[in-house]
């Protein structure tokens, strides 16, 4: 970043790091203490929705990678669309998967930026749940490189639970970089994997 840049205002955007998502299964430890939340072991990738042979290439590889890991049971991910026009790429695992369901996460990421789709990636969220049935994600913002928790409210409406959200994000404060402006923390409506 130059003298100029500076001088007008314009920040180097954030690279992303995937590697943060490594720090979701010490978080998980802390959300459960806290507020009781624990992992559904269901999660997700959203990206721009992309067509073309270069992309169903990727979903192929993605798919040979995670297929090779033994100790899935059923299909490793699962390619989808929501409503609203974005590609979701899901992973199911057994509740007490957290880690493996993060490495699955990561390597989605990582081979759609290996292969160049990494301007369309957008983020990716693990679910939790807590006893009462309360749904969570903690969403992870590839192109800020922070998280954020989202908690829909039960129902046909598009609420969210922002005291929850409050909570969680004082609770994870030191276990994951949270993204600061509360604008960021978009609500991912019928999100796969939530």
């Amino acid at each position: 970043m130059g003298l100029l840049d500076i001088l007008l205002g314009r920040s180097k955007p954030v690279e992303a790091d995937l590697d943060r998502l490594f720090a979701l299964p010490s978080a998980a430890v802390t959300l459960e203490a806290a507020a009781g939340f624990t992992p559904t072991g269901q999660g997700a990738v959203c990206f721009a929705t992309v067509e073309g042979a270069a992309f169903e290439q990727t979903h192929r590889e993605v798919q040979a990678l995670l297929d090779a890991d033994t100790d899935r049971d059923g299909p490793p991910v699962r390619l989808t669309q929501d409503d609203y026009g974005y590609s979701w790429l899901v992973s199911h695992r057994a509740p007490d998967q957290l880690v493996p369901l993060v490495n699955d996460l990561h390597a989605v990421n990582s081979q759609m930026e290996v292969n160049g789709f990494g301007p369309q990636l957008l983020c990716s969220l693990a679910g939790f749940q807590d006893r009462s049935g309360r749904r969570l994600a903690l969403v992870y913002l590839y192109k800020r490189g922070t998280f954020y928790p989202f908690a829909p409210l039960p129902g046909e409406a598009q609420r969210r639970d922002n005291a929850l959200e409050l909570q969680v994000r004082a609770a994870l404060a030191d276990d994951l970089t949270i993204e600061q402006d509360l604008g960021r923390w978009f609500p991912v409506w019928g999100a796969p994997g939530l």
